[in-house]
């Protein structure tokens, strides 16, 4: 029996969240889901973004996952995605993203891996106005060695461990020779000891422009912070969407899993969210606790339904008519 902490969080994430469970149940994995609340809905029901009763649960389960969450864009309360993966140290963000053979894009040969550090860099939250006026702000970006290394090991170890080939290390060192210019050093150093993985270096302006213009020569991605945030973004852009690109938060004794879409609350409760991405989180998940043959189980289902296009939702197929409900409703179907 796993236990684990899960936040439904805001907007969509109740319904998409609710499909991803019972995709997971049906696999046949027993689980105790030890519900908890972040973001605005625990805001508005607590009087804070992140409760202790929260906190309490992650601490004792080690592992949560999690439907997206609320950040108010400029004010209110900081990124409560952040806080959670430095109060873990949830150093590694993995996030996928491969082709479907039933979702129509420009390219049909991405397969890119994006290896994020997730707790340093310009989210660090080292930021402060300088003048009185606060017409002046100023940002630090943090890149520390130890910080840099573990992130650079991990994307090595996951290329070797995952039958990749490549591991591409973008940055902005000919600029920032400092920060980034440590975490390039940091990359040259730990390569050779990876002897059956090619290395590659790519400045990130550069990097976008190739990405874009020839995306299967990426395999296997390490970058700081915000520059794995952006880029993220565009490898899902390249396969279709965020409705279709899981996460995974991994530090060295808790993990978080989750979607890495927003809350969209234009949408909340039509029965529109896709769910596909945030049980993507979820196979990752099962693979995390070791129960590969469950998680293989709700992957191919997943597949199935996604590149037949008929049990899908709006945005995979405009002329479908389910919804979230039925699309989960059929992923469970296809496990049978």
């Amino acid at each position: 029996m796993h236990v684990i902490t899960l936040i439904k969080g805001d907007g969509i994430g109740p319904s998409i969240m609710d499909e991803a469970v019972k995709v997971i149940d049906a696999s046949g994995v027993k689980i105790q889901w030890e519900e908890a609340y972040a973001g605005l809905a625990a805001f508005e029901k607590f009087g804070t973004p992140l409760p202790d009763e929260t906190m309490a649960s992650i601490d004792k389960t080690r592992l949560a996952f999690k439907g997206p969450l609320t950040t108010v864009v400029g004010t209110g309360f900081r990124s409560i995605n952040v806080a959670l993966r430095q109060k873990y140290d949830l150093y590694a963000n993995v996030r996928p993203a491969k082709n479907w053979p039933g979702v129509k894009t420009r390219y049909d040969d991405v397969d890119i891996v994006i290896v994020r550090e997730n707790t340093e860099g310009l989210y660090a939250g080292l930021e402060h106005y300088l003048t009185p006026k606060k017409d002046i702000a100023e940002s630090l970006a943090v890149v520390t060695r130890n910080g840099s290394e573990r992130i650079i090991e991990y994307a090595f170890k996951y290329a070797r461990e995952n039958n990749r080939k490549k591991v591409t290390v973008c940055h902005k060192a000919n600029i920032l020779k400092y920060t980034q210019g440590l975490f390039l050093d940091c990359a040259r150093e730990i390569a050779p000891k990876y002897p059956d993985i090619q290395y590659d270096e790519k400045i990130i302006d550069a990097a976008c422009m190739h990405m874009v213009m020839n995306p299967a020569q990426f395999d296997v991605i390490v970058c700081t912070n915000m520059f794995g945030d952006i880029l993220s973004d565009l490898t899902a852009g390249l396969v279709g969407g965020l409705g279709l690109i899981p996460g995974a938060n991994i530090g060295t004794d808790a993990a978080l899993f989750e979607a890495v879409h927003g809350s969209a609350p234009d949408i909340t409760g039509k029965n529109l969210a896709n769910p596909t991405a945030v049980i993507m989180a979820g196979v990752m998940m099962l693979h995390h606790l070791g129960e590969h043959e469950a998680a293989d189980k709700v992957q191919t289902a997943v597949e199935k339904v996604v590149n037949e296009g008929i049990f899908v939702t709006p945005d995979l197929n405009p002329q479908s008519i389910c919804g979230t409900i039925e699309m989960g409703n059929a992923i469970v179907e296809a496990m049978k």
